[in-house]
């Protein structure tokens, strides 16, 4: 497989600007910040009380400097509750929500502006063992015409035992387009067009036992390819699809928290079946999705944690449903998205994770991934993928109870890019 030079270095100033965005997520008030599940709606386990060590707080109050002294009391207040964000409120509040607005950059839509708004919350406010819920929603724009709603969350029901999450996006994003399988995206010239799509998946997680889950699966998801410029690189298949899947699955997970792992393990096994009478697909298609992480505390304030991630779709999956490297801001970070797509994909990384002082963290990840149009193509040397290299360094900000703002710098083979998101990556 022929690779392709996808950006020049980013430059000091890009760098400058993602710092900005860390620093520039704030409160309204004096609540706590952002609550985010991250991209994946994994649904974990409720581990059995474990003794946490505590988050980084501050008991200063900017009242103790002359300086504030003349301040409003709301620009007090702000400023107060903004270094003791990352205290847990939820059994204060009924929820605990938080608001901000932030540059933002990223490979595929350059500079733009994001409104954000995030909260915790206990639907039984008297459990002292269990996590809180989460929500996260924002809507961003950019100079070059990107724009993108997301609201997503994970709702813990009383008892602990159920948990339903879900994720709806629905963006509008002008991309670079090379093809839609690793053979063409390898020697066609670089070509445009408007990506919409309209993404809504549900997951609805019962605990068996003290580790083992069974879930129930849905997804939605509408796609419409606008002002192709090289509409043949579709390969005959329609700039328009819309698809409904059903499915199951099994997982095992000791971790003890959603948001920040820092030990345990998770795996977990989702079958998807998209029938061709629900959608506009030709045909009926399915995909199989493996995920495994392991998270191990080395020295203080020191994590290594591992992800493997492997999925397969079958040959009847239309191009709107097929694996595009570096789609999720999660894996293969710094490439640029949809720059290599085919039926499946698999990845593996592992990232070393270190808490440096007072809420400020720093991450370093090496990685691999390719895509590949069927399972067996990895056991025939001719047609074998080719695996893309990635790593990269990470900025961390803890700005409420267990979560953090994440600015992560990725380089891969004739690439590099920034990934600004809510969330450990995995």
């Amino acid at each position: 497989m022929k690779y392709r030079c996808l950006h020049p270095p980013c430059c000091a100033a890009v760098r400058a600007v993602m710092l900005l965005m860390v620093m520039s997520v704030a409160r309204v008030g004096a609540r706590g910040a952002v609550a985010d599940a991250g991209d994946s709606i994994a649904v974990p386990a409720v581990a059995a009380a474990t003794v946490e060590a505590p988050s980084p707080t501050s008991d200063f109050k900017v009242d103790s400097l002359p300086l504030f002294n003349r301040l409003p009391p709301k620009v007090k207040n702000y400023l107060n509750g903004f270094m003791a964000g990352s205290v847990d409120r939820t059994r204060e509040k009924r929820v605990d929500l938080s608001f901000g607005i932030s540059p933002s950059y990223t490979r595929e839509a350059s500079f733009g502006i994001g409104a954000l708004c995030t909260g915790l919350y206990r639907v039984d406010r008297t459990d002292s063992v269990g996590i809180p819920s989460d929500l996260f929603a924002c809507l961003n724009a950019s100079l070059n015409g990107f724009f993108v709603f997301t609201f997503k969350g994970n709702n813990i029901f009383p008892g602990n035992r159920l948990r339903l999450g879900y994720k709806f996006e629905a963006y509008r994003k002008r991309l670079d387009f090379w093809g839609i399988n690793s053979e063409e995206t390898a020697v066609n010239p670089k070509s445009k067009y408007d990506r919409r799509q309209i993404d809504l998946r549900t997951e609805l997680v019962y605990k068996l036992t003290h580790h083992l889950h069974a879930g129930f699966h849905t997804n939605f998801d509408y796609t419409d390819a606008r002002r192709m410029s090289n509409p043949e690189y579709l390969l005959g298949g329609r700039r328009q699809y819309y698809v409904t899947g059903l499915g199951a699955s099994l997982s095992i997970d000791s971790r003890n928290s959603i948001l920040q792992p820092t030990r345990g393990v998770h795996l977990s096994y989702t079958y998807m079946f998209y029938p061709r009478q629900l959608g506009s697909a030709p045909a009926s298609f399915q995909s199989h999705l493996i995920i495994g992480n392991a998270y191990l505390g080395l020295w203080r304030g020191a994590t290594l944690a591992f992800d493997l991630y492997a999925k397969f779709n079958s040959s009847h999956t239309p191009w709107s449903m097929r694996e595009m490297i570096a789609s999720d801001g999660i894996r293969m970070r710094g490439y640029y998205m949809g720059s290599y797509i085919d039926n499946s994909q698999m990845s593996l990384q592992a990232e070393l994770r270190q808490h440096i002082w007072w809420r400020i963290g720093m991450t370093a990840w090496l990685g691999q991934a390719a895509v590949f149009s069927s399972f067996r193509n990895l056991s025939k040397k001719e047609i074998r993928p080719e695996w893309l290299p990635n790593g990269g360094i990470g900025l961390r900000f803890e700005f409420k109870h267990g979560v953090n703002a994440r600015i992560d710098y990725g380089i891969g083979r004739h690439t590099a890019g920034f990934v600004f998101a809510v969330g450990e990556a995995f």
